[in-house]
């Protein structure tokens, strides 16, 4: 029985995938970019990673590298297919499961069936290291249901007082009704080292006043001409533009993300792979 249950529990640690949401509250912040960046310089070190799609509306995945779909989601949710057979192939092998773009029934989704989908994720047959799960913009119940789903909350913020306030707002809400109390922060297109960590001062400034919440500085991001030359080439700028100062921040970030731990028990909510961090 001991070996019995020495062998299951490394069977778990075999399939053991971290699990990271990125978000922000508001649109235009670089939450895409940071996602398929990170995803690709993740990539680029050897791991197999898969960037969920989780604007399930106004899907941009698929676009911002410039790959062809046949299949999305809503083939998946209509039970024509498994998410197995909806993944595309991006640069340095990364797995992408692509949305749909114009659907307002997909937008639409009840919190039971976001359930359904992130439970669908312990189903899969593919193996991967990394999950990243690129959320839609705003404090829908969808991206509440996939950030408190995951094991990190990475929230995208740039010198904007509309991207400070939208983020508060995004912590506000999962700390108060989902228990969520840590957060991980990317100071996107910023001018200096220096005012990243300013612009980090301003949230915590904040938060430290009105929320029971720990933020972590994880990026910084410099704003860069070549994201708008890779993004209208159809590639990442860690790809594209591998010597330019965002993309080294990025794969900075990449390095990061490798050295945080996956937790050792389930958090009491839904949780993608919730079977892996069970005791058996």
């Amino acid at each position: 029985m001991a070996d019995q249950a020495s062998g299951l529990r490394k069977m778990q640690d075999l399939k053991k995938v971290k699990v990271i949401a990125v978000s922000g509250g508001k649109g235009g912040v670089g939450k895409t970019n940071v996602s398929l960046n990170t995803a690709i310089a993740l990539g680029q070190q050897g791991k197999r990673v898969l960037v969920l799609d989780a604007d399930l509306g106004l899907a941009n995945v698929d676009v911002m590298l410039g790959l062809r779909v046949k299949r999305n989601l809503s083939h998946v949710l209509s039970g024509e297919c498994e998410l197995d057979d909806i993944i595309i192939t991006g640069p340095r092998n990364i797995k992408i499961i692509p949305a749909t773009s114009g659907s307002q029934s997909m937008v639409d989704l009840t919190p039971a069936e976001h359930a359904g989908l992130i439970r669908a994720f312990s189903e899969m047959t593919t193996q991967f290291d990394v999950l990243i799960v690129d959320t839609a913009a705003g404090i829908s119940d969808m991206v509440l249901s996939f950030t408190r789903a995951a094991q990190d909350v990475v929230l995208v913020v740039c010198d904007e007082p509309t991207s400070i306030t939208d983020c508060y707002a995004l912590m506000k809400l999962l700390s108060r009704d989902h228990n969520v109390f840590k957060f991980k922060v990317v100071a996107n297109m910023v001018r200096t080292p220096n005012e990243g960590q300013q612009l980090f001062s301003k949230l915590t400034k904040v938060t430290d006043r009105f929320l029971d919440v720990a933020l972590e500085l994880v990026g910084v991001i410099p704003f860069d001409e070549n994201i708008r030359k890779s993004v209208r080439k159809q590639q990442a700028i860690v790809e594209a533009f591998p010597n330019s100062p965002a993309a080294i921040a990025f794969k900075d970030l990449a390095k990061n993300v490798s050295s945080w731990p996956i937790p050792k028990q389930a958090s009491g909510h839904l949780e993608f792979f919730i079977e892996q961090l069970l005791d058996y």
